[in-house]
């Protein structure tokens, strides 16, 4: 069906052409608002009809008479309908549809994808200090971040993944004094515990651990304890590493790699900031008032100017960023997408203002961002708030202890990341149609145990090369539609930095498996039609299969639920 909507395609631009030859015109289909109304919808009469000052319907009937002359309609089309306004509906034939089996078939998981083409991005997700455990947060972080970097990967980027975090600050210096506090024998609640210590059980087990002179080893740091409490850098650098380490573990059970892991301080210790400020001060971008330094962010849309350098002489916070982002465009990467919560929305003007004001020859609008709002735990009917380890929020290693890897994965990418959310655990355990993620696995699941009939009752497997001819039902011909829509899906949702729109994906294509598998039976006697249905039961478990595996979720042969045996 692919080769059919390219020829479509391009006999629509001819047509064009011939009727209105000096129009401007990107050919594209449409997907009508009802099914009822046909397969594709065509807008072109109405896009044209100011341009070419005629009438749109006027336009359609001549449009229309233009694209049955045309071969790959011919070859292609049912009909072609003129609706409303101007709307041309256009039908296509059942070898059409059915010609995206086979498509699928040799495609296999790289059905959908597009050739690499050489060009880098950089995802940066998670980026969280090792203060503490992973929380909720941070997990819809790894979901949305990680879908990202697989999502682009099928549309031929390079992919890089990348965790930026500050081993040296404020928080890092907090984490210190609480860790210490412990080792004296101190405890939350005590006379003497810092006001501003991190509570969580986490720091006793640090405490511990430090005094056993442990050795911690992390993805990208590696140190032993001193064991002397009054060793308060050796309690910092152990902390860190513990921590990290503790992040690895929580990364590991949720199925997120990366490849690169990024210090602020060496933002500051390679001169990465004081070069940034530099250019940015050479280019003239930069004034003096109240004793500090300003940029001049008002001169690239900002609301005010901003405060690059305090009366102090230190830096405000989004001046690393600066000198952060300076460093991933000399890397060479033509994309970055940034995966950061949505308190983060006020720096996103005076970075990308900063990257301008520096001349490095960042174009406009870089980098991207994906903002995602926090998530509040349902369990039991009522909102959990607080995980004993960590002392003061729910921890990602927790949602996935109450329910399963795949159930957080799908359930944080199901929704745009800039919406709430409510991660209901009680639904995330139900074997039932209520539950989307068992939903979509269930259909592929379903779909094994069908063809495992198959070959136990004929001795035979899947032909690729069946006669499709026979595939005619109405629920047929919709699973069909959908399968070969998953190629535009993949492009969009990468166009969009939308990994949720797979996630929509996958439970429309399950909902039309499930219409069909209600629909019609599978083992039948005609040797032909049973072997038309197995190669599209085929087709779909590949395509529900790539799809899970965007959002890193597994596709399992078999499910709790056993799929009924009257097929």
């Amino acid at each position: 069906m692919i080769q059919a909507q390219e020829e479509l395609l391009q006999a629509l631009q001819a047509a064009v052409a011939q009727i209105a030859p000096d129009a401007a015109y990107t050919p594209a289909f449409e997907s009508p608002k009802q099914a009822a109304h046909g397969d594709y919808a065509v807008t072109a009469a109405m896009q044209l009809a100011k341009a070419t000052k005629q009438n749109p319907r006027a336009l359609a009937t001549a449009l229309v008479d233009a694209l049955n002359a045309q071969p790959a309609v011919q070859r292609w089309v049912a009909a072609l309908e003129i609706a409303g306004p101007g709307f041309i509906n256009l039908r296509l034939k059942d070898a059409a549809k059915q010609a995206v089996v086979h498509e699928v078939l040799a495609g296999g998981t790289g059905y959908g994808h597009r050739p690499a083409h050489g060009r880098k991005l950089m995802v940066e997700f998670v980026s969280a200090n090792p203060t503490g455990p992973l929380h909720v947060g941070h997990g819809r972080q790894g979901a949305l971040g990680d879908a990202i970097c697989r999502l682009y990967a099928t549309q031929g980027w390079q992919v890089h993944r990348e965790f930026y975090y500050n081993d040296a600050g404020v928080q890092i210096g907090t984490l210190a004094a609480s860790t210490q506090a412990r080792l004296k024998g101190l405890k939350p609640g005590d006379a003497g515990w810092p006001e501003s210590a991190y509570n969580g059980d986490y720091i006793a087990d640090i405490a511990e651990a430090f005094l056993r002179r442990e050795t911690v080893h992390a993805d990208d740091r590696a140190f032993t304890a001193s064991g002397d409490i009054d060793d308060l850098d050796s309690i910092r650098q152990f902390a860190v590493a513990y921590l990290r380490h503790e992040q690895d573990l929580d990364l590991q059970a949720f199925g997120v790699r990366f490849d690169h892991y990024f210090l602020e301080s060496g933002l500051y210790t390679d001169g990465k900031v004081e070069d940034a400020v530099a250019r940015v001060s050479a280019a003239g971008k930069t004034y003096e008032a109240d004793g500090a330094l300003w940029l001049k962010s008002t001169d690239y849309g900002d609301d005010k100017d901003r405060v690059m350098r305090k009366s102090d002489g230190t830096y405000t916070y989004f001046v690393p960023d600066v000198a952060y982002h300076i460093n991933k465009w000399q890397r060479g990467f033509d994309k970055v997408v940034n995966v950061q919560g949505s308190d983060h929305h006020g720096t996103i003007a005076r970075v990308r203002a900063g990257l301008q004001a520096a001349g490095v020859g960042v174009p406009l609008g870089w980098p991207d961002y994906v903002l995602h709002k926090m998530v509040t735990v349902m369990k039991g009917g009522e909102e959990v708030k607080i995980s004993k380890r960590a002392g003061s929020y729910v921890t990602l290693r927790d949602l996935i202890t109450w329910t399963s890897r795949d159930a957080v994965r799908f359930f944080l990418i199901s929704r745009k990341a800039d919406t709430e959310f409510v991660f209901d655990v009680d639904l995330a355990l139900k074997a039932s149609d209520e539950n989307p993620v068992f939903y979509v696995q269930y259909a592929h699941a379903r779909i094994c145990s069908v063809l495992a009939q198959y070959g136990e009752k004929t001795g035979r497997t899947v032909d690729a090369a069946a006669d499709l001819a026979p595939l005619t039902a109405p629920t047929e011909l919709a699973l069909m539609l959908k399968l070969a829509a998953w190629p535009a899906v993949l492009s969009g949702a990468a166009e969009g930095v939308a990994p949720h729109d797979i996630a929509f994906y996958l439970r429309d294509l399950a909902s039309a498996l499930h219409s069909w598998y209600a629909a019609e039976r599978f083992l039948v006697d005609d040797p032909v039609l049973a072997a038309a249905r197995m190669a599209l039961l085929a087709a779909t478990r590949q395509v529900l299969a790539n799809g899970l595996d965007v959002i890193g979720v597994s596709a399992p042969q078999q499910m709790a639920r056993e799929p009924a045996a009257a097929v």
